[in-house]
């Protein structure tokens, strides 16, 4: 699996899943990426890496065509790269520890939902409680009755639980 995690916001991007990576399989991956962000790539300062043989000067190359320069971890030391460590670890706790993957297309289809409640709906400390790009602004409504009446919506069948006022 292939992803980047962007520091400020906490938004995860997933670039891509294969059982055998490889140097132009990396690189074609990050010219997407690039694709994507189409006019937020500016914003990037850096890219932050580690030194895995993957990681080619085609792939560097591509990021540092877009102004972004690459920084490559030290050797054995995975504190330095602590943001993608902390999302391997929050992804495995909460999903992939409890689900059965059979193929690729599987853990494609419950990766990309998870990561939809991740970053649209999974409060973040370290952005005050706030997903990092909540789905639509939310707004203290007052209920006219008493009680006012919750929902709660299964992600990943159940796995996971998101709730909502109910309209």
């Amino acid at each position: 699996m292939l992803f980047v995690v962007d520091v400020q916001r906490r938004w995860v991007h997933l670039l891509g899943i294969t059982a055998n990576p490889t140097g132009a399989w990396v690189a074609q991956h990050a010219r997407n990426l690039l694709m994507d962000l189409d006019e937020q790539a500016h914003r990037l300062r850096y890219l932050i890496r580690d030194r895995d043989a993957k990681f080619s000067a085609a792939f560097d190359a591509v990021f540092a065509a877009a102004g972004i320069d690459v920084v490559k971890i030290p050797p054995r030391t995975p504190r330095a790269n602590a943001y993608a460590e902390r999302w391997v670890r929050t992804v495995r706790s909460e999903c992939l520890d409890w689900t059965l993957i059979w193929n690729e297309r599987q853990l494609h289809r419950v990766l990309i939902e998870y990561l939809r409640h991740y970053n649209t709906v999974r409060s973040h400390r370290s952005l005050e409680l706030q997903p990092p790009r909540p789905a639509r602004p939310l707004t203290l409504v007052e209920s006219a009755t008493a009680q006012s009446l919750v929902e709660r919506v299964d992600v990943l069948g159940g796995l996971i639980h998101e709730y909502r006022r109910a309209a």
